[in-house]
């Protein structure tokens, strides 16, 4: 049984397989109704954020983007600035979910406008855990801003 009764939307950009997988059953495990999107890299994530391409032209507006630093080809501080640069993407809240803990990896973070940042914890319990928390946060605690 659901806490909530929205549909949550949760676009999850990470190249590894087995984080996103562990992503998706921390989820599934969660109390939230949550549809999970899985892209690989920036320019899947841009894509499916801007509606682009014909497998996103019926993508909805994520409700939190869950973001890995590192990522083929552009860096997810990249993808961060774009995110954050970008008029109608700029008020979708983003996690950072990363295997680094590197203060500097945290600052720029922050300074290019992450909401939150989250050590991807080793252990497959606390990685649910940490899951969980971020959804109590950003979906119990938190009001999340209307799509402009």
């Amino acid at each position: 049984m659901t806490e909530q009764t929205k549909e949550y939307h949760i676009l999850l950009i990470e190249d590894d397989l087995g984080d996103a997988g562990l992503v998706k059953i921390a989820l599934r495990r969660g109390h939230y109704d949550t549809v999970l999107h899985h892209v690989k890299n920036g320019t899947e994530a841009l894509a499916f954020l801007r509606r682009i391409g014909a497998d996103y032209t019926q993508a909805p507006r994520p409700d939190l983007i869950l973001l890995d630093l590192n990522l083929p080809g552009r860096s997810g501080h990249e993808i961060l600035e774009d995110l954050k640069s970008d008029r109608g993407l700029r008020g979708i809240p983003v996690v950072v979910l990363s295997t680094s803990g590197a203060e500097r990896d945290v600052v720029k973070a922050y300074s290019l406008g992450a909401n939150s940042f989250v050590s991807k914890p080793m252990d497959v319990e606390e990685f649910t855990r940490a899951i969980h928390a971020v959804q109590d946060y950003w979906f119990r605690l938190v009001s999340l801003p209307k799509a402009p």
